[in-house]
């Protein structure tokens, strides 16, 4: 299965687990799953980092990289096709982040691991909890 993490998700996943579902957590734990994130992750982190909505994310801005490895994760880059969808999409949720989460999910197949309850007036994503 291709699961897509969401923001807070692999936030959980690195450093607080018990706040992942037990469907969530055994399934990011599962190696034969492909986990996949997106360049909006660390683009959303590092920006709430900066601004002090999201201080005790330092340690992930300096590591992104390597931590994520550490899941077995792999970057899902973006294309074109996913900013024109994501930028597309009928649906009120105005943040961008989740419009490109959204978009790469719908495109891609991938299931998008996520307890943001906004994702589920939207059709065509396959929401993974």
């Amino acid at each position: 299965m291709r699961l897509l993490l969401d923001t807070h998700v692999v936030w959980w996943a690195l450093y607080d687990s018990a706040r992942l579902s037990a469907t969530a957590r055994d399934a990011i734990s599962d190696a034969s799953n492909d986990l996949v994130f997106s360049p909006v992750t660390p683009w959303e982190i590092a920006m709430k980092h900066r601004i002090g909505r999201f201080p005790e994310a330092a340690t992930l801005v300096a590591t992104f990289p390597e931590s994520v490895a550490k899941l077995g994760m792999v970057e899902l880059p973006i294309a074109s096709r996913h900013g024109l969808l994501a930028g597309r999409l009928e649906w009120e949720h105005r943040d961008p982040f989740d419009r490109m989460l959204a978009a790469q999910s719908i495109l891609e197949g991938a299931r998008l691991v996520t307890a943001d309850r906004a994702f589920s007036t939207l059709p065509g994503v396959d929401i993974f909890w």
